[in-house]
C-alpha cells in the first residue's frame, strides 16, 4: 500500500520490509506519513487533551508489532484499530467525559479542516455546519457514531473502516445504513443524496453521500435519539 507524506508517495510496505530488516530509523515515515489522522481519529474519539499521547502511544506499539503485520495489508486501518483501542483505554482509565466542546475544539487543533484563506462568513458557516454534526452524532449510540466517524470524518472507504473497527463489511455498511437514517431525523436539513462515480461500496445513496448532503446546507441540532 501506498499512502501520500507531503508532496511525495511512501511505500508502506517498502517501509515496513525496512525496519523487519534491522533499520528502525524508517519508521519515521510512517510516523509523518499518518500523524495528522491517527490525531483526528483520537480527538474525534473522544481523547481530547491526551490525543498526542494516545498517537505517540498508539505509535509505538504498532512499531513493537511490526512482526505480526501481515504482509500485504494496509497500514493506516491497522494502525488507527489501535489509536482507537489506546483512546478507549485512555478515557476509561481518566474517568471522564469529554463534552462536545472539548471533542470539537480538539479535532480543529489536531488537523485544521478550513483553510486560513477562506472567507470569513463561510469558515464560521463551515464551523456551525460542523459543531451540528458532531452534536447529532452525539445522539447515536457508540457503534453508529464510530461508523460514521470513521467513514466520513476521517474519510477512510469501506473495507479500511471494517478492518480499523474488526466488523465484517457488510457489519459497516448496514450499521452506515442506519446510523446516516437516525441523522437524517436528528438534523431536519439532512438529505442524503447520490454521489455519482463513487460505487466502491455498493451502497445505496443514503450510505455514499450522506454527509456531502449535510455538509451543503445550513443545518439544525436536532433531538436524543440512541442506537
Amino acid at each position: 500500500m501506498r499512502t501520500r507524506e507531503g508532496g511525495r508517495i511512501v511505500d508502506e510496505a517498502a517501509v515496513i520490509a525496512r525496519v523487519r530488516a534491522g533499520e528502525p530509523e524508517a519508521y519515521a515515515e510512517l510516523v509523518r506519513a499518518h500523524t495528522g489522522l491517527a490525531l483526528r481519529a483520537a480527538a474525534a474519539l473522544g481523547a481530547g487533551a491526551d490525543a498526542e499521547d494516545v498517537v505517540q502511544q498508539a505509535f509505538f506499539k504498532a512499531y513493537c508489532s511490526l512482526g505480526r503485520f501481515r504482509d500485504g495489508a494496509a497500514f493506516k486501518p491497522w494502525l488507527l484499530s489501535i489509536v482507537a483501542n489506546e483512546t478507549r483505554n485512555t478515557v476509561r482509565t481518566a474517568v471522564r467525559q469529554r463534552t462536545l466542546a472539548g471533542r470539537e475544539a480538539a479535532l480543529v487543533e489536531a488537523e485544521p479542516l478550513i483553510p486560513e484563506s477562506a472567507d470569513p462568513a463561510a469558515a464560521a458557516l463551515e464551523v456551525e455546519r460542523r459543531t451540528a454534526l458532531l452534536t447529532a452524532l452525539e445522539g447515536l449510540g457508540q457503534d453508529h457514531r464510530l461508523v460514521v466517524t470513521y467513514r466520513y470524518l476521517l474519510e477512510m472507504d469501506e473495507s479500511e473502516t471494517a478492518q480499523a473497527l474488526g466488523w465484517p463489511r457488510g457489519t459497516v455498511k448496514s450499521r452506515l445504513n442506519r446510523a446516516l437514517r437516525k441523522l437524517g431525523r436528528l438534523l431536519p436539513d439532512f438529505e442524503p443524496r447520490e454521489r455519482s462515480g463513487d460505487s466502491e461500496d455498493g451502497a445505496g445513496a443514503a450510505d455514499v453521500a450522506g454527509l456531502d448532503g449535510l455538509r451543503g446546507r445550513k443545518t439544525r441540532g436536532g433531538g436524543d435519539e440512541h442506537g
